[in-house]
């Protein structure tokens, strides 16, 4: 068995964005854009990491603290796909390109996830967010992509680092402009830091100096949690996101 971290990573969610998956030292691999979302980052590592891994035979075990992630792959997917890629109220799917690319890659593989804490010292998840972050940040700074070696043992030639990258002129598809990720699974995914190490806590909470403005937030909950959101918010006839607003 095969065990790898998968992680995402963006600054602003959107904003300068990477993602990350990481075997060993000698095996992982990074890439990002210039602008996504965290959840695209999130389902883009574990792409990768099924790409990399595509000439092997082992089962593969991912580490991932991204519940939404997790959720994709494991319960949604196939609902989604009967409905033509679109949720229970009609709506299209998000990020439908990456969860359609991923559907490709899961054909005859074996697999399954396990999902970790994230930020809690983890050493597989914190090698794959640090690398994830890592690129956020090279993009952020216009600096180069820390790309990795990707999978190079057994013969296997290495991932072509600068498709994975996203180093090309453009990006593997146009992520500017894209908005977080709202719909009822993002609410229980917690991995991404509001503010980057060395940021000032306090502006997590300087909301006077400007009233109208709009602020992220994003919250934990366990399943039991979730599913108790999810009943509310349909007995209530309303998003999960706007039923946790109308209790501030």
């Amino acid at each position: 068995m095969i065990t790898a971290a998968a992680d995402g990573s963006a600054l602003g969610n959107p904003g300068p964005a990477g993602w990350a998956w990481y075997v060993d030292d000698d095996r992982w691999a990074a890439g990002g854009w210039k602008h996504a979302t965290n959840n695209q980052g999130e389902l883009k590592a574990v792409l990768e990491l099924f790409r990399a891994t595509a000439h092997l035979d082992d089962e593969l075990l991912v580490l991932c603290d991204s519940q939404y992630v997790i959720n994709c792959i494991t319960k949604w997917m196939p609902g989604w796909k009967r409905k033509g890629w679109r949720k229970a109220d009609g709506k299209p799917v998000l990020n439908v390109d990456l969860l359609q690319e991923l559907d490709d890659e899961l054909v005859g593989r074996r697999y399954r996830f396990e999902w970790v804490k994230g930020h809690v010292g983890h050493p597989m998840n914190e090698a794959a967010d640090t690398r994830a972050r890592a690129v956020a940040e090279a993009f952020r700074s216009s600096r180069q992509i820390p790309s990795g070696p990707g999978w190079s043992d057994d013969g296997a030639p290495a991932a072509d680092a600068d498709r994975a990258a996203g180093r090309e002129a453009t990006p593997d598809r146009d992520l500017d402009g894209v908005e977080p990720d709202l719909d009822a699974a993002s609410v229980i995914d917690a991995s991404v830091p509001a503010v980057a190490p060395g940021e000032d806590d306090d502006a997590l909470f300087s909301f006077d100096d400007a009233p109208d403005a709009w602020h992220q937030l994003t919250v934990e909950l366990s399943t039991e949690e979730h599913d108790r959101l999810l009943q509310l918010a349909r007995a209530a006839g309303v998003p999960p996101e706007e039923y946790l607003r109308s209790l501030i």
